[in-house]
């Protein structure tokens, strides 16, 4: 006999805990299904040892624990962020159970049936918090290259000492990939760099972290007005928060001895194929920078704002590059390959219509058309920030309310237990 309970959250990363505290001030019975081990699994476990968050403290803002320290301009490192997020748990008594994985959620009367490896709980409400990134996303033609090549996901990247000695390989210059390339060449080792598009944001601009300047014209973009449905999954932003947080630049890498080259496009035996789009790539990374300074220069110009004018560096290091097609493992002395190349996400489990071609889920912040499933914690679920420890809390207030309302329009009341 399936056990009962309100509300089911599967996943209880940020976005799952989030909705509970929402839930548990309201007193409202639910349960959070985490299939890791153990609290923050992908802050503990798949980060590397040096990773600090991007955006300042003051940016922390899980609801009811917002970051009141003495550092807010300062970046978390990886163990504070576990710490933080398993006092979260502790302070406010979330109801979470480890090890469980949810299969398939399907529907059952008016109600959800949430089928898990060791039971079925029946639900009147199902949100999905597994986030968007849930699958490392390596290409087939990995398989490809010599085995005595050791490769490796960004998630699984450690620290230069873990790596055999030689040059690496990243793959990808979006935030982790851009970050980990730095930390290789700077700890002495030959890095090549496969470019792709993500854009450079300067770590200060006129006066203020640049993060400050985006909280005023940038984080509030509802998704709506993005280009695009697909500019959602664009790539994020090369951006560091280590030392106290410093503008990542390529040209810099290439001025530094990076050899930076187009994307990776196939591999066979020791040779590497390369698109040469590297400096098309670079052009598009320059432009997102000298795009986003004007939307600041503008906002500030518009405002009447007294702020100092600045002009930032225009370093060119990489388009003098050499472009190069093919890549030879063994001559570039390459002994690792780290793929930087972001995840997939799957929401399979949900055996409803309510996904798009894309896979993404159809919903309005996070609501879809199925009443009481929901979704929450994804990138541009809503707005720029509805992904992020900023903004996740503002979208888990939208849903529990919803949950709350809908409770009030059907007559049931709250109960006074959490179940599990």
């Amino acid at each position: 006999m399936s056990e009962h309970v309100e509300t089911v959250i599967v996943g209880g990363g940020q976005a799952g805990l989030a909705v509970s505290y929402h839930l548990s001030q309201q007193g409202r019975p639910h349960t959070i299904l985490e299939q890791a081990s153990q609290p923050a699994e992908a802050w503990r476990n798949r980060r590397w040892d040096s990773f600090t968050l991007v955006t300042p403290n003051w940016m922390l803002r899980m609801p009811g624990a917002e970051y009141q320290g003495d550092d807010p301009e300062g970046f978390m490192p990886r163990e504070e962020v576990v710490a933080y997020l398993e006092d979260y748990i502790e302070r406010f008594r979330l109801p979470i159970q480890y090890g469980v994985r949810v299969n398939s959620v399907e529907k059952n009367g008016t109600g959800y049936l949430v089928h898990t490896d060791e039971a079925t709980v029946e639900a009147d409400n199902v949100v999905i918090a597994t986030g968007l990134f849930q699958q490392p996303n390596i290409p087939a033609f990995s398989a490809n290259l010599p085995a005595e090549v050791q490769q490796l996901h960004s998630s699984e990247y450690r620290n230069p000492a873990a790596l055999p000695p030689g040059a690496v390989l990243v793959v990808g210059s979006a935030q982790s990939g851009a970050q980990i390339a730095e930390e290789l060449y700077q700890s002495g080792r030959q890095v090549y760099l496969c470019v792709g598009a993500s854009g450079r944001g300067p770590r200060h601009f006129r006066g203020k972290y640049i993060t400050w300047r985006l909280n005023k014209t940038g984080w509030d973009v509802t998704v709506d007005k993005l280009p695009s449905p697909k500019a959602k999954f664009a790539a994020s932003v090369q951006a560091s928060g280590k030392d106290g947080g410093h503008t990542i630049n390529l040209h810099q890498f290439a001025r530094d001895g990076v050899v930076l080259l187009g994307r990776m496009q196939a591999a066979q035996g020791g040779k590497i194929t390369l698109a040469p789009d590297l400096k098309e790539n670079l052009a598009k990374v320059d432009k997102f920078e000298a795009d986003l300074l004007k939307r600041i220069d503008d906002y500030i110009e518009k405002n009447g704002l007294d702020v100092p004018q600045e002009t930032l560096p225009k370093l060119r290091d990489g388009y003098h590059a050499e472009v190069v097609t093919e890549l030879d493992v063994q001559s570039a002395g390459i002994t690792s390959v780290i793929w930087a190349t972001g995840y997939r996400f799957d929401f399979g489990l949900v055996k409803l219509s309510v996904l798009d071609g894309d896979g993404y889920p159809i919903q309005k912040r996070g609501i879809t058309d199925k009443p009481g499933l929901y979704f929450v914690g994804l990138p541009w679920l809503h707005t720029a920030k509805s992904g992020l420890l900023f903004g996740v809390g503002d979208d888990a207030a939208h849903i529990v309310a919803d949950i709350a309302g809908k409770k009030r329009n059907d007559g049931s009341q709250a109960q006074s237990y959490l179940w599990g």
